[in-house]
């Protein structure tokens, strides 16, 4: 015979999870910002939307032709879908290393490496799905320098 949790009376912590009203929420971005790797974003799910405590998950788009700005995560990991487009990531130590990613595949960046998406098409947007294993959107974004092999705190000294 099937038992519902909730009348397992040795576990309130599950009882208090299952009566919480705000243990589900749909976030409908409304608008688009444009995020320090200077890509158009839409945030989905974050500490500040959903009261998230350990993910963060967004709307990322790569305009026709364009690319972001070289980045790390310090100390996030990341995952990706790429719902539209084909994207080349480069990505390593001074941007060396080289990953084609077209529609359809996940893609998965450990934390703390340096990394840049480039849109290969002139005319097309590429659309991707991009999860992080933090909250806080924007905040463990740190900008790096290809040139120098550096991190940067200052969005004006980037090159790439």
């Amino acid at each position: 015979m099937f038992t519902p949790i909730k009348e397992k009376k040795s576990n309130v912590f599950i009882d208090d999870i299952l009566d919480n009203k705000d243990n589900l929420k749909v976030i409908t971005p409304e608008e688009e910002l444009l995020t320090k790797q200077n890509l158009p974003h839409f945030i989905g799910i974050s500490k500040n939307t959903a009261g998230s405590k350990g993910i963060c998950m967004n709307l990322c788009i790569i305009p026709a032709g364009g690319q972001g700005v070289a980045h790390v995560h310090k100390g996030f990991e990341s995952a990706i879908y790429i719902m539209e487009g084909t994207v080349e990531v480069l990505y390593g130590r001074y941007l060396n290393q080289s990953s084609f990613c077209k529609k359809g595949d996940f893609v998965y960046i450990d934390a703390d490496v340096p990394h840049v998406p480039v849109n290969l098409s002139k005319t097309k947007p590429a659309l991707a799905i991009v999860t992080r294993t933090g909250a806080d959107e924007q905040e463990t974004v740190v900008l790096y320098n290809a040139e120098t092999d550096t991190l940067i705190e200052n969005k004006k000294e980037f090159i790439y």
